[in-house]
C-alpha cells in the first residue's frame, strides 16, 4: 500500500478534493513522521505543529465549501532563509538564533495564499555558505540514504526532509548550486529558476547578484506545481522580472522530440569518476531515444567559473553581512564595554568559521588596491562566461552535465580543506554567474547513493527544463525511490 507521503503533489490534491483523506489527516501523517524520523537526520530547525494543524482546519473548510485554493492542504516546508512573520527565522546561524521575523517573504506569502500548509523551517548551512550542511549552528544534517553522509548544501535540510518524506516539497535557495547539488546527493528534483523569476524580498541575502529561490521536490511535475506558485513579479524586489509566469504544469506535457541538447566537453574533462560519466552517458541515450538531438559544444571560459565565483560571492557576502552588528536585532554579546567591543565580539561570537572566512576573503577583494585586481577582473570574466553560454544557445536548447562531481561524501571528510569543499559546486556555479535556470534530476546510483543529471536552459525557459526533466522521468524510475528507515 502506498503511504500518504509517497503520493505526488497531483495525487495529494486529488485525494483532498475527492475526500479520500482530509487536510488534517494528511498534515498529521507528516507531523507523526517528522517526530519519528527527523531526530535521525536533523532536517528541521523549527516544527510548527500547532500552526500547521490550524492551517489544515481552515483548508478543510475551503474544501467543504468547494472553493479550494491552488495548493490547498498541501504540507510543505520552507528553508530557514525565508522570513516568516511571527516565526523564528535563523538562516542556520547563532547570529539569528533568536530572530522572530516581523514580516513574511514574498515566497512565504505566495504559498500562504495558495493554501499550502507550512510544517516548519528547514536546516541549512549558515547564511547559505556551504556545500554539505555541516556549517549550521543547529548541527549537521544527515543524508537519508546513508546517515553517515552529507545531504549537500546549503539547502541540505530542505533536501533531506523531502527525500525522507517529511514534507511534500520544500522551498530552497541557490547561490552557487545550493538547490541542485543537494538534489543530486539526495535523489531529488531541484530547480533554480532564472535570476529575477522568484522574488528575493524577505529572503536573507548571501550574495545578492547570485541568490535565487527555487524548490526541491520528488519529481519535475511536483516542481512545476511549486514553481507556478513561487514565481512572479514583485515590486518589492528591484531585481524581480516583470514577465508573465507560464502554467508550468500544462507546459511539461508537450513532447521533447527535436529538442537540441549540448554536451560541453569542458564539463567532462575534470577527472570525473567512471561511474559518473557512465551514468550521464546512459541518461544521454534516454534522451536520444525520446527524439532529442544531442551534439558536442564548447564553453571555452568555463574553467574561470570557480575562481570568479569565489571572488564575487564573498565580496557580496562581506557587504551584506555587515548589517549584523548586535544593535537592532539578532545575537548580541554580553556586557559590551563600548560600541566597538559590541561590534567586534558580537560578530566574533555570532558567526561560524566558514562565514568568517568568506567575509575576510570578500573584504580583502574589495579593499583599496585590490578592487581592480580581483573584484573588477572577476566581473569581466563573468561576462565572458555569460557570452559563451549565449553563443551555445544559438545552437542548442539545453546544456547537459553532471550536477556534482561525485556521490555524497562522509560527514567530516572535507571540512578541513575549504578548496576541496568548494569544488563540489564546480558544475552548478556557471548557471548562477550567468543568471540562467538550471535543474537537477536523479539519474542513477552508486553504492546506494544517488547521482544527479543537470540541465541548463536559456533565460526564462524553465518550462523547457521542466518538460525535458518530466519526460526523462516518464521513462526512468530513479525519482520514485525512497530511502529505508
Amino acid at each position: 500500500m502506498t503511504e500518504l507521503y509517497q503520493l505526488s503533489i497531483k495525487e495529494k490534491l486529488q485525494g483532498l478534493k475527492n475526500s479520500f483523506f482530509s487536510s488534517s489527516e494528511l498534515t498529521q501523517s507528516y507531523l507523526d513522521r517528522i517526530k519519528q524520523i527527523d531526530p535521525k537526520i536533523n532536517s528541521y530547525i523549527t516544527v510548527l505543529e500547532e500552526e500547521a494543524l490550524q492551517q489544515a482546519i481552515k483548508s478543510e473548510k475551503r474544501y467543504q465549501k468547494n472553493s479550494p485554493l491552488s495548493l490547498d492542504g498541501l504540507p510543505i516546508a520552507h528553508k530557514d532563509i525565508f522570513c516568516t512573520e511571527g516565526i523564528l527565522t535563523t538562516c542556520g546561524s547563532k547570529m539569528l538564533s533568536n530572530f522572530i521575523s516581523p514580516y513574511s517573504s514574498t515566497v512565504a506569502t505566495n504559498f500562504e495564499e495558495s493554501g499550502s500548509i507550512v510544517l516548519g523551517k528547514t536546516n541549512m548551512d549558515e547564511f547559505a555558505m556551504g556545500s554539505s550542511n555541516e556549517t549550521s549552528f543547529f548541527g549537521a544534517v544527515k543524508n537519508p540514504w546513508n546517515k553517515k553522509f552529507v545531504p549537500g548544501g546549503s539547502s541540505g535540510g530542505s533536501a533531506a526532509c523531502v527525500a525522507a518524506g517529511l514534507a511534500s516539497a520544500a522551498t530552497a535557495t541557490d547561490t552557487g548550486g545550493s538547490i541542485r547539488q543537494p538534489a543530486a546527493l539526495c535523489g531529488l528534483t531541484g530547480i533554480k529558476p532564472t535570476y529575477g523569476r522568484v522574488s528575493r524580498y524577505g529572503m536573507i541575502a548571501f550574495a545578492s547578484s547570485l541568490d535565487q529561490g527555487g524548490v526541491l521536490t520528488k519529481s519535475a511535475e511536483d516542481a512545476a506545481y511549486m514553481l507556478r506558485t513561487m514565481a512572479g513579479y514583485d515590486p518589492k524586489d528591484s531585481t524581480s522580472l516583470s514577465v508573465e509566469v507560464p502554467d508550468y504544469v500544462m507546459q511539461i506535457k508537450k513532447g521533447i522530440e527535436g529538442l537540441k541538447i549540448g554536451f560541453p566537453k569542458e564539463f567532462f574533462s575534470t577527472g570525473l569518476p567512471n561511474y559518473v560519466e557512465q551514468t550521464i552517458n546512459e541518461a544521454r541515450k534516454v534522451y536520444e531515444k525520446l527524439g532529442a538531438e544531442i551534439s558536442d559544444i564548447e564553453l571555452p571560459h568555463l574553467d574561470l567559473s570557480l575562481p570568479v565565483y569565489y571572488v564575487l560571492a564573498p565580496a557580496e557576502c562581506s557587504a551584506n553581512l555587515s548589517r549584523y552588528d548586535g544593535v537592532k536585532y539578532g545575537y548580541r554579546c554580553e556586557d559590551p564595554k563600548n560600541l566597538e567591543d559590541l561590534y567586534l565580539r558580537t560578530r566574533e561570537e555570532g558567526f561560524g568559521a566558514e562565514v568568517k572566512r568568506r567575509i575576510l576573503i570578500g573584504t580583502y577583494a574589495l579593499s583599496a588596491g585590490y578592487y581592480d585586481a580581483y573584484y573588477l577582473k572577476a566581473q569581466k570574466c563573468r561576462q565572458l562566461i555569460a557570452n559563451d553560454f549565449q553563443e551555445a544557445f544559438k545552437e542548442v536548447d539545453l546544456i547537459m552535465s553532471p550536477t556534482a562531481p561525485d556521490i555524497s561524501f562522509e560527514i567530516g571528510t572535507k571540512t578541513s580543506d575549504p578548496t576541496e569543499m568548494y569544488l563540489q559546486d564546480i558544475y552548478t556555479i556557471p548557471a548562477n554567474l550567468t543568471g540562467l535556470p538550471g535543474i537537477s534530476i536523479p539519474c542513477g546510483t552508486h553504492k546506494n547513493l544517488p547521482l544527479g543529471l543537470q540541465l541548463i536552459s536559456n533565460t526564462l525557459e524553465e518550462s523547457k527544463l521542466l518538460r525535458a526533466a518530466h519526460h526523462f522521468q516518464l521513462n526512468t524510475e530513479w525519482h520514485k525511490s525512497w530511502p529505508d528507515f
